[in-house]
């Protein structure tokens, strides 16, 4: 497998330095492994990338460093790489330029006056940008890239020529506007929101929400937005929506207080547990419990609907997603650190059968050292995993094997040691290699549980579970045009 920088991140746009920190903040979710601002003034953009989280900046230094009289508009960055040399992460880091004068100083890098700069959310196969020469560039990072190809062609025919998978912000020293462009799929998330009577950007609503802004809108996909340095904006639709909105948000990217694609993430999950519930309850099952923190949700909604006792009984030290871990030895520490059993919880759960609910069952690593400490330590009779995502990484009905191409770390081609638990094995087979029962809800139960929740599974990304590829319907991707009305638009710099 070629060394790729693949992640699945968050950024905002704002327009003071205190809100794109905060914002990103509440972003943090969405990685902890680099964080990174924009500064934009009129003719001159400055950068400054950290490594680790948010919170290792201080916001007051950041203030000194970039003083808020020189700049009107701001783009952050939160990340979480899935490829890549751990000594390249803050070169890595978002955002990335062209130009610019680099200062390196240990964990963090500064970048003065560049001529354009992006952040972006999302992942873009290398067969849409080969016209970029690889000596142009400075990482691995195809954010950095696609800053090229929107140099060659500007930003009209940069929607037109790339299907996705993107939201990203571009800031460019000859224009005085910022842009965001999301592609005409949807998949990765994004909305416009509006704070001290400015509007801004964010992956999700959550940013804004929690930080006393309001959500105005979901990102059009097809569409270009221009957000002014007075705090206004304008939108210009190039594309008719060919939907395929990435279901692995909702069911565990995403905050769970936020609203994706006007869809609350809350909901689906409670749906997924009920839809689960119906699918699959062991007439042996004493209590239901869940793997921290996300599937928490659900599990108390499988817990009703089974009419089961709710238990939490497990807690992790810090907020942060072994997912998000660089490499497997990152997240195999991660969880042996972070994911313990409560105390008193050997007193509740001794001799007794668990149904442990899972939002998804990637590589099993997880999931293995919660048997561990239930079998172990708690001393259970028997321990059941339960998923609410189907098996992921699959070979598809097609015969191509599945995962992801478009910002989640589940390559189709995993490296050695980072295999899918589920490719190649029936659930009988997966079980025994995780140790314990397992059973996941079925790809039509998850899709009824979308359709109830206000999202048509024909709206939906199931790529990575076995479904078609997200650009099957899309313009450049079969050779469709864009709305004739807006033909004119194209090739504008």
């Amino acid at each position: 497998m070629s060394e790729q920088v693949r992640h699945n991140c968050g950024f905002s746009v704002a327009h003071t330095l205190h809100d794109a920190h905060r914002f990103i903040r509440s972003l943090q979710h969405r990685g902890r492994e680099a964080a990174g601002i924009a500064a934009v003034g009129d003719n001159r953009i400055d950068v400054i990338k950290w490594a680790g989280g948010v919170e290792r900046f201080d916001i007051t230094d950041l203030h000194k460093i970039l003083p808020s009289p020189n700049y009107h508009t701001y783009m952050a960055h939160v990340r979480y790489a899935t490829r890549g040399r751990k000594d390249r992460i803050l070169e890595d880091a978002h955002p990335h330029v062209v130009g610019g004068r680099a200062e390196h100083r240990d964990n963090h890098i500064m970048i003065w006056d560049c001529d354009m700069a992006a952040v972006h959310n999302g992942q873009v196969d290398r067969e849409y940008y080969q016209e970029v020469p690889l000596d142009l560039l400075k990482t691995t990072c195809d954010t950095e890239a696609l800053l090229h190809v929107y140099r060659m062609h500007g930003e009209y025919n940069f929607l037109r020529r790339i299907p996705g998978a993107y939201t990203m912000a571009i800031a460019d020293k000859r224009k005085r506007d910022v842009m965001v462009l999301r592609d005409r799929t949807g998949i990765k998330p994004g909305v416009l929101s509006w704070k001290d009577g400015k509007y801004g950007v964010a992956s999700e609503d959550i940013a804004y929400r929690k930080n006393g802004g309001d959500y105005v809108e979901d990102l059009e996909p097809g569409s270009i937005y221009h957000l002014t340095a007075e705090g206004n904006y304008t939108k210009e639709t190039l594309f008719d929506p060919s939907l395929a909105h990435c279901f692995f948000e909702w069911n565990y990217i995403a905050d769970v207080d936020s609203i994706l694609n006007a869809v609350s993430v809350r909901r689906i999950r409670e749906s997924l547990g009920e839809v689960l519930a119906g699918e699959f309850r062991p007439a042996d099952a004493d209590v239901v419990t869940f793997l921290p923190r996300c599937p928490e949700v659900a599990a108390r909604a499988y817990a009703r609907r089974a009419r089961l006792p709710f238990e939490p009984v497990f807690y992790k030290m810090r907020g942060e997603r072994s997912f998000q871990g660089t490499t497997a030895a990152d997240r195999k520490q991660s969880i042996g650190e972070n994911l313990h059993l409560l105390p008193g919880a050997e007193r509740v759960l001794e001799g007794k059968t668990v149904v442990m609910i899972d939002d998804s069952i990637v590589r099993g690593n997880n999931s293995k050292r919660a048997r561990d400490l239930l079998y172990r330590e708690a001393k259970v009779k028997k321990a059941y995993l339960v998923s609410y995502t189907p098996p992921i990484g699959i070979i598809g009905k097609d015969g191509v094997p599945r995962g992801c191409h478009f910002g989640v770390d589940m390559p189709p081609d995993p490296p050695a040691g980072e295999e899918f638990i589920a490719r190649g094995r029936t659930e009988e087979e997966i079980g025994r290699q995780m140790g314990m029962p397992v059973a996941y809800i079925s790809v039509e139960g998850m899709l009824a549980a979308y359709e109830r929740s206000g999202m048509p599974e024909k709206n939906l990304c199931t790529y990575c579970i076995g479904g078609r590829h997200p650009f099957a319907g899309c313009a450049a991707h079969i050779g469709a045009k864009a709305n004739p009305v807006q033909l004119s638009l194209l090739g504008r710099d």
